[in-house]
Formats: structure tokens, sequence, C-alpha cells
């Protein structure tokens, strides 16, 4: 007979894949089982995520944790011992009313997540289940398309090229494996087109490579032509998906390509992403406009929302109002999942429950400064999301997650389904 209740929380400070401090929480239940969580964060943010209680002042560049910790091991810890871990909702009503704000001020997005995740990993063990499953249930047994950075730009690389993320997708890979396969050979060809071509700086945040572009679309270029030289297909095999990440460059409706010099209104921004998805294999774009231009995203979305993914990340922000008023507005059909925008998993799941209601598609994200916790493959497993974005295809807190997923697919067997093509939706 198992006993789920918590008796015992201990948190840490560890380090995220920028050197930053990060907050690891350790839950033990009565009957043995243990869970651990470690909470991300991200460099390009939206306004309306929860916030992660960081100490200021010089130390770590303001980035310290140690006030979240301090409510993880006290507060945190108290109001949770004794509580069923099997009850996530409970759990996670408990954290959100002990911190009282809607943007987690006061106990800070870091350390709810990070707590909320680790209590579902120790229910989880405590059935000897693989998250994924303990989440999903018997029939949780769909792959997820990955999403891969090829090229880092923006917030992620310095801003040498003003686009975020140049990602490959291969919805006409067979298996999660084949499409990892496939993206090992692109990312390394296009290293190699780079290098030849005196446009290799190094690596970005993500792994991905850092581009010495002279434009924007050289990018999108180059990435056809790593397609080309990996023996594949684009546009019939392999995509690109691209994070515009605007809001780091437009604001009130106008927006500055810095690498151009070019600026221009959220209609030219719309042209200009038409232009591009008509001229090169693009099957999604996210945040194509800044999240305060919920028209741009609306008109882009009349233009090509048949055709190409118009995902939401700092306009929705995992919130489950936003994606309704969105869905309301026709202004995305895929919502971006970031576990800590939102502080915890029950406000997570909402959002996804929100968006599957609605017929949006969705993407599980990680962040910029991540970590080795997988988490994020087994709630896209585990609640059937269809895709994950996990950054590139190089550096450990990347492929660690990359790698939990060929795990996963191998503990399906023959159950295992790959989204595919399927995951982009009624797109084409």
């Amino acid at each position: 007979m198992t006993d789920t209740r918590i008796a015992f929380l201990h948190a840490r400070r560890v380090w995220d894949s920028r050197g930053r401090p990060t907050v690891e929480a350790d839950i033990l239940l009565e009957d043995g089982g243990v869970g651990r969580g470690i909470a991300p964060a991200g460099a390009s943010t939206g306004s309306g995520e929860a916030l992660d209680l960081r100490d200021g002042g010089a130390r770590f560049g303001g980035h310290d944790v140690t006030q979240a910790l301090e409510g993880m091991n006290k507060a945190i810890a108290r109001a949770l011992r004794g509580v069923d871990a099997a009850d996530q909702e409970a759990v996670d009503k408990i954290l959100i009313e002990l911190d009282g704000t809607e943007d987690k001020s006061v106990l800070g997005a870091n350390a709810t997540i990070a707590v909320s995740i680790a209590v579902a990993h120790a229910a989880a063990a405590s059935l000897s289940e693989p998250l994924f499953r303990y989440l999903g249930g018997p029939e949780a047994c769909t792959m997820p398309l990955p999403q891969i950075q090829i090229f880092g730009g923006g917030a992620h690389a310095g801003r040498r090229v003003d686009i975020q993320d140049f990602m490959l997708v291969c919805p006409g890979a067979s298996s999660f494996a084949e499409a990892l396969d496939w993206t090992a050979e692109v990312y390394r060809a296009a290293g190699a087109l780079m290098a030849d071509a005196g446009k290799l700086a190094g690596v970005a945040d993500e792994g991905g490579w850092w581009p010495l572009f002279d434009t924007n679309e050289q990018a999108l270029e180059m990435l056809v032509r790593a397609i080309e030289k990996a023996g594949l297909k684009p546009g019939a095999q392999a995509g690109i998906a691209l994070d515009i990440a605007a809001s780091q460059f437009g604001k009130e409706g106008r927006y500055r390509l810095a690498l151009e010099s070019k600026e221009m209104d959220s209609a030219g921004m719309v042209t200009l992403m038409k232009r591009w998805i008509d001229a090169y294999p693009i099957v999604s774009i996210e945040d194509p406009l800044a999240e305060d231009d919920v028209e741009g995203f609306a008109a882009l979305a009349r233009e090509v929302g048949d055709r190409v993914q118009i995902v939401g990340d700092d306009l929705l922000v995992t919130d489950a109002a936003r994606i309704r008023r969105a869905a309301e507005l026709r202004a995305a059909n895929c919502v971006l999942i970031k576990p800590n925008q939102r502080g915890t998993l029950t406000e997570t799941k909402a959002a996804w429950d929100t968006a599957r209601a609605l017929g949006l598609a969705g993407i599980v994200s990680a962040r910029s400064g991540e970590t080795e916790d997988t988490t994020i493959v087994h709630l896209a497993v585990g609640w059937g999301v269809g895709q994950l974005k996990v950054g590139s295809f190089a550096r450990s807190e990347r492929m660690a997650k990359w790698n939990e997923g060929l795990r996963v697919e191998e503990a399906l067997g023959a159950r295992a389904r790959f989204a595919g093509r399927a995951a982009l939706g009624r797109l084409g």
C-alpha cells in the first residue's frame, strides 16, 4: 500500500546552462518515493509571464536565488508536509494560495515550478511509473515532432541576427529517432557550410550555430542548403520553423530589424513574413508580431494560417484566458507551452487543455536558460501535446531532453506513435 503524503522537501541552489543560479527541489514521500525538479529561465520573456524571484544586487549579476530557496525550505515545506502528492491540483493550489499574487512574485515562479515538478515525479516514482505514463495513463504513446534550432539569433546570440530561432522540423520522418537522425545530419551540414562561407561565429545560448549573416534572409537560404546537403527534400521531408520573437524589436506597431537597418509598421511585418513563407519551406512561425500587436497576428493568420502554424508565445504566455481571447480573434492556431511561465503544472495543463478544446495545436518548450531536467519530454508525451521544442542539437542540457525522448520511444516499443506531420494540425 503506497503512502504518497509528502514527508520532506529540500531545496538547493544549482546552476543553469548560462552559469546562473537556479533552484532545485527534492521531495520525499512517506512511502519512500522521491522526486526532483529544476527551474529553467528565459532570456526572451513575455510581459505576462509569472516572475522568477531573484535577489538583485551585485552577487551573480543580481541573479542569486537565496530568497526563493528560503521560501521553499520554510514556508512551502511547512505548507506541503502531509499533503498527498498524488493530488497535483491540491498541491499546486496550496502553492498558488501561499504566494497570493497573479505573477508569483512573492515565492517566485522558479520556486513553485521546481516544487510542482518534483511532486509529480515523486508521485510517479511511488507507483513505479515513468512520469509520462503517470500523467497520461496507458493511452500516452504519441512521440512529439521535434523543433530543433540550427541557427540561434536575437537575445540568444548577441542579436547578431534579429530573428531568434531558425529551426528544423522533420514531419516526413517515420519516428522520433529518425527525426533526430535527420537533424544531426542537417546540423552538421549547416556548420560546415557556414564555416566554408566564413559565416560561423561559434555556438549560441541554445546550442545552435551563432551566425555572421549579413541579412536575416541569408539564414533561411543557408538552412535550405543544409537540408539539401544532408540529402533531404526541403518541404517534403524537412521544413523550417521560425521563432521571430518580434517583441524583442517591435513595440506599438513599429518594428526595427537592426541587422538590415530596416524599420516597418505592422502591415510591413505581415508582408515580410508572408514573403518568406511563400519563398521558403516554412511550416511554423512563432511570435511573428509583438505581444502588443494582436491585430497583426490576426492579419497574418488570415493570410497564411491555413498552411503555416502561427504560434503564440509572448502573446499567450501559457495562460488559459489569453489563449481563449486569441482564439476568439483567430490570432494564432498554435500555443507554446512553457511550465515556468505559469509556475505550476496544474496551471500549465489548464492552458493546454484550453488550447486543445479550442482546436489549437501545441508545442511544449524549454527555455534558453536550461538544466538537465527532462520533465518537459514527459509532459509532451503524457499530455499528448504533439510537438517539442528544446533548443539545438548540441549542449548537454539540450541533448539530455532529446535522449530522454529516445528512451521514452524505446520504452513504448511497438505502441509508440510518432506525431509527425499530423502534429502540425489541419494545415495545407
